[in-house]
């Protein structure tokens, strides 16, 4: 399905924000777009698989508002958002995607994403995303935002670099993990990382804390207070 027309509206009504859809899974694309074409406002004028269509898409069509997934072939959504702010600051992008974790929402906001959504948000939801970043606003869905206050809060910190303080702040956070029962496929997914680059990291845990294998780690990290992760 393409959506690249020219959206002029009806005479006299105000002109809809034009919006451009991101996603490598053709069927969230479509819901997606059928979801927008049930609001007024709205105009999807074009759709892209993964962020370097994405950018020609933007460029060709030069929407209002962009909604794309982080997690996309060739080029990433944040590697696109920060592109696309760059090339084009009068763009608002909303972030829409499975991944809450911290790296992530930041990850986003500091490309210069508007808003942050998680997938499974309701149409009238993310059209309110929209809405409201075309005006400038800020937008971030409940669970996003609770992360975003405790982390200049600091009440995300569960741990601190006083827990195993030869571990990097990223190895923390796969021990963390992997103390809550994920498995690397769940980490890797968590953290937007390769399932390969975890691997690395539980190899460099165990030899830094001097582990014999992954039960000795779950157990060395639940007793150090971690493993509370959800």
């Amino acid at each position: 399905m393409t959506a690249e027309t020219a959206g002029l509206g009806t005479a006299g009504a105000a002109p809809r924000i034009r919006v451009v859809v991101a996603d490598d899974h053709p069927m969230f694309r479509f819901g997606l777009l059928a979801a927008l074409a049930g609001a007024p406002e709205v105009e999807a004028v074009g759709e892209a698989a993964d962020g370097t269509e994405l950018l020609a898409v933007v460029a060709r069509t030069n929407p209002d508002v962009v909604l794309t997934d982080l997690a996309m072939p060739r080029t990433d959504g944040a590697t696109a958002t920060a592109r696309i702010r760059a090339a084009h600051p009068s763009v608002a992008v909303v972030v829409l995607t499975m991944h809450d974790d911290d790296e992530a929402v930041f990850a986003a906001m500091c490309a210069g994403a508007s808003g942050y959504l998680l997938k499974g948000a309701e149409r009238d939801d993310i059209v309110r995303a929209v809405l409201s970043v075309a005006r400038g606003d800020a937008v971030y869905g409940p669970s996003v935002a609770r992360r975003i206050v405790d982390f200049f809060t600091g009440a995300s910190r569960t741990y601190s670099a006083q827990v195993f303080p030869e571990l990097t702040d990223r190895e923390r956070e796969v021990l963390d993990l992997i103390a809550a029962g994920h498995g690397n496929h769940e980490v890797a997914r968590r953290l937007v990382l390769s399932e390969k680059t975890v691997r690395n990291h539980v190899s460099a845990i165990l030899a830094k804390l001097q582990l014999a294998d992954r039960a000795a780690a779950i157990v060395k990290a639940r007793d150090a207070g971690l493993g509370r992760s959800t």
